[in-house]
């Protein structure tokens, strides 16, 4: 027993040591989609703060596919040493396990939450040839409709489809999804008048809200945007507790030891607190989350098992 001990003991400072070590050399965070969007952008802001807390650069690295899946599996069996992170978005880790027939990671088993970076909050804009205003209103008309109102999406089995989807469900809409290969393309077409309505972030809309070329119906938050305050809620407009939002955060591969997950979370919210940072995420349409690792894989947890039920009943699925 006390040559057990004392080896423990030898070994406890070198652990000890090498966690305090840490970083040691350059973090690839992994971003899972094109560069450019939103989801990027907010991941190479967060990148380059964390750099400068930690005195190591932390290095963007897209590997789309998939709809994410491609650049989340690459973490999901990568070490876990700390060194390999991906920027987690809602769409593929809670919504993508309901829609593709097959998974190559477990959302919950294969990673170790970092932390929350933000909310991302949707909106519901109109072509302003509409003859509608409000949200009931435009409920009210899509079921004068045959076909039903056309809303566009960035694409099948993305959030803004998941919440047009509830939508539909909790106020029996007449509401016909038009998946586009992307938020722009979708928002062209509305803007042209091809489609009368689309569901986006308040980050790729704001601007033609504000120029009057978009009509705003309502925000899917559980508050009104600090990009556009004047716009209702969902809830203001007659729906009771719907939240629809669209997050990003950081994970690590399962196994992570939790002294580099403490680390990482102390100075992701020590960048998140940062006020420099919050402006620059809420121009982008993100509300900065700050909070524990714990918190973050509980959100993801109710979400996997809220979807669920919305992706069945609208029988969404992507081979």
């Amino acid at each position: 027993m006390a040559s057990v001990l004392a080896a423990f003991a030898a070994v406890l400072p070198q652990y000890a040591l090498a966690q305090a070590a840490y970083p040691s050399k350059p973090i690839r965070l992994v971003v899972p989609f094109v560069p450019g969007g939103v989801t990027d952008t907010s991941g190479r802001l967060i990148a380059e703060q964390l750099s400068k807390r930690l005195g190591q650069q932390v290095i963007v690295d897209n590997r789309p596919g998939a709809s994410g899946n491609i650049g989340t599996q690459l973490v999901a069996a990568s070490p876990p040493d700390g060194y390999t992170l991906v920027l987690a978005f809602d769409g593929t880790m809670v919504i993508n396990p309901h829609v593709f027939e097959k998974m190559s990671f477990d959302t919950l088993r294969d990673f170790a939450p970092v932390g929350k970076i933000g909310d991302a909050v949707l909106i519901l804009v109109a072509n302003p040839s509409l003859p509608a205003k409000t949200l009931q209103e435009v409920i009210a008309l899509s079921k004068t409709q045959a076909g039903g109102l056309s809303y566009g999406t960035s694409g099948t089995g993305g959030t803004p489809h998941i919440a047009g989807e509830q939508l539909k469900l909790r106020t029996g809409a007449n509401l016909t999804h038009v998946p586009y290969k992307g938020g722009g393309q979708a928002m062209t077409d509305v803007l042209g008048g091809q489609i009368p309505l689309v569901y986006t972030a308040v980050a790729g809309a704001q601007g033609q809200v504000k120029a009057g070329r978009l009509k705003p119906i309502a925000v899917s938050s559980a508050q009104r945007s600090r990009s556009l305050p004047d716009v209702p809620t969902f809830m203001e407009s007659g729906v009771p507790d719907f939240e629809v939002n669209s997050w990003v955060g950081l994970l690590a591969p399962a196994k992570t030891p939790r002294a580099i997950i403490d680390k990482l979370n102390t100075e992701l919210n020590a960048v998140l607190n940062d006020p420099e940072t919050r402006d620059k995420l809420n121009v982008m349409g993100i509300a900065a989350t700050p909070g524990a690792p714990e918190k973050f894989g509980d959100e993801m947890k109710r979400d996997l098992q809220r979807y669920g039920p919305v992706v069945k009943a609208a029988g969404i699925k992507v081979e």
